[in-house]
């Protein structure tokens, strides 16, 4: 070896081991008991969970403190998503994230207030300087909260790689967590793929719920399994935690074939352009059907995850008449592992052949439906696997449109397709009024929206399978001040606002004809503004302009007169 190799290979070394040694020198963002409510990578709607949340013994105002030494690169404002949320970058090139606070710190709070009124909204997105905020290894930086889109009071928290943003496991950089508990087996399921395969006779899914013993222990398969040809395999399981009631995902998957690993999937990174792989990783159909997550252990063509080692891309092929012994083993962060095994029994049986397709649509390439009415659009890497597409509609005598059905069962797209749909009584003038809703089973209507063009109304969608049509939204939003004889008293606007069906897009408060900070959460329909002495002057008579547009443009004004 050269010098000049040795001399690289040397500091790749120090390097590795000096980040490696420093990460392990990071602490826990509360001064509580760890507790856990999620971990990472868990299978939630369209996206893995990119960290873990912490409890907070079910209150807000828990004092958060940063992991290490750094500085704080990302401010972020939103009643949705990650409510109020701060971004540290780190010297080991990791990034912690501190999300659904109820509070910043004082010299942070002041520096996101004055960003407010310099930008005259609420909602913010703030990226800092390195030498602009530094932040010592245990500073308290925030309180807890449960601000925008969390569902109760906790602290969710990440690591990410700071070049990249992808979200890594926390719990390989945190001291462990007491856990004895093993994985909890819920499932298995077995697919046969299209005219290669079949299962029990038959080309559909054969989903089985895995019963327990007095113990716990899990039973066997109770249906007996015969197959032949080309099928998949899947796995409903969950981890448990020692004290804890809540349920979590499985790090480490692995499926043996004749104790053959053909399949496994470790849960430590994943990036989160490719996050709605997850309707990849998952049986997609079942979760929207059964509300049921199923994990396949066998990799679609257009599933590109980074978390796989599989044979075969995990296909397994039935071609003797004989019992294949399989096995799952399912392993938690913590090396806690619980073993499953059973058998398919290999049986010559006729594989049911598919239909002939009208409307082929492969996964890797442009693919389209036009009809008179409608036209589909499916930009290619959107699909995960070949569909044939089908397509109905009803025809909406009374309606702006016909109802279409955009395929006839559940299937993800990874970013999206764009539809068309002809408007058949186009009357109105502004056609900014025009939109796109999503028909539910129940008939409830869910603003899609969209944009009018050449006599129809253009939107994208990002799944097949479900009802559409257009509909007009004319109405403006509802606006009802909450008790304003009160305000000056209680030192607080509070103001209800409601819309009937493309929601709030945009509002604005004014005092006296000067910006008024308005705050509010997705959960909650009341937006409030706190009367502040440094920006409105006492003792005079004041007047509050609220204004509220919808998604289409429809705008309310409410006025109110007060002295403060």
């Amino acid at each position: 070896m050269n010098s000049n190799k040795l001399r690289t290979g040397l500091l790749f070394l120090i390097t590795f081991f000096t980040l490696a040694s420093y990460s392990q020198n990071y602490i826990y963002p509360l001064k509580l008991t760890p507790a856990l409510s999620a971990n990472f990578g868990e299978l939630r709607n369209n996206h893995f969970h990119s960290g873990i949340d912490f409890k907070t013994q079910q209150v807000i105002n828990k004092p958060v403190y940063t992991i290490d030494d750094g500085y704080i690169s990302r401010i972020s404002v939103s009643p949705g998503g990650y409510g109020l949320a701060l971004y540290i970058n780190h010297p080991t090139g990791h990034t912690s994230v501190y999300a659904h606070l109820n509070s910043f710190s004082k010299k942070i709070a002041d520096y996101v207030k004055a960003k407010q009124y310099e930008y005259e909204r609420f909602q913010l997105n703030l990226d800092l300087q390195p030498g602009e905020m530094p932040v010592k290894k245990g500073e308290q930086i925030a309180l807890s909260g449960n601000t925008g889109g969390s569902g109760g009071p906790h602290l969710h928290f990440e690591i990410r790689e700071t070049k990249s943003e992808s979200p890594l496991n926390p719990l390989n950089f945190l001291s462990r967590i007491p856990d004895t508990q093993k994985p909890d087996l819920r499932g298995i399921a077995f697919y046969p793929v299209s005219g290669k395969g079949v299962v029990n006779g038959g080309d559909n899914p054969v989903r089985l719920t895995i019963s327990k013993n007095s113990s716990g222990v899990p039973l066997a398969l109770s249906r007996t399994i015969e197959a032949w040809g080309k099928i998949g395999v899947g796995v409903k399981t969950y981890d448990k935690m020692n004290g804890q009631e809540n349920i979590y995902g499985v790090k480490n998957i692995r499926l043996y074939v004749d104790e053959e690993e053909v399949f496994s999937s470790s849960m430590n990174k994943f990036s989160f352009y490719k996050t709605r792989m997850l309707n990849s990783f998952i049986d997609f159909e079942d979760w929207r059907i059964n509300d049921s997550f199923i994990m396949k252990s066998f990799v679609e063509p257009g599933n590109t995850l980074q978390l796989y080692k599989t044979v075969n891309n995990g296909y397994i092929d039935i071609n003797e008449e004989r019992d294949y012994r399989m096995r799952y083993e399912l392993e938690d962060d913590y090396g806690n592992t619980l073993t499953y095994s059973f058998i398919v029994i290999g049986k010559k049986q006729l594989v049911p052949q598919p239909v002939d397709c009208n409307n082929y649509m492969g996964w890797n390439f442009n693919n389209s439906y036009i009809d008179v009415d409608f036209m589909l659009n499916i930009p290619a890497g959107n699909l995960y696997s070949d569909i044939c597409y089908s397509h109905s509609k009803i025809l909406m005598h009374n309606g702006l449109s016909n109802m279409h059905r955009i395929h006839n069962r559940p299937v993800p797209l990874h970013n999206g397709a764009n539809i068309w749909i002809k408007i058949t009584t186009d009357s109105i003038v502004n056609k900014q009024n025009y939109g796109i809703v999503k028909i539910g089973e129940n008939g409830h209507k869910s603003w899609i929206g969209g944009t009018y063009e050449n006599g129809g109304v253009e939107t994208s969608i990002n799944e097949l399978g479900d009802k559409y049509m257009v509909a007009i939204d004319t109405i403006p939003p509802t606006i009802a001040p909450q008790s304003p004889e009160s305000w000056v008293k209680n030192r607080r606007i509070s103001i209800r606002l409601s819309d009937d069906l493309s929601g709030i897009a945009v509002f604005r408060g004014e005092i006296d004809g000067t910006f008024a900070l308005f705050s509010h959460d997705i959960k909650s329909n009341i937006y409030t503004y706190l009367f502040d002495n440094e920006r409105l002057p006492s003792n005079q008579p004041q007047e509050l302009i609220f204004s509220v547009t919808d998604g289409v443009g429809n705008k309310s004004i409410y006025q109110y007169k007060f002295t403060y």
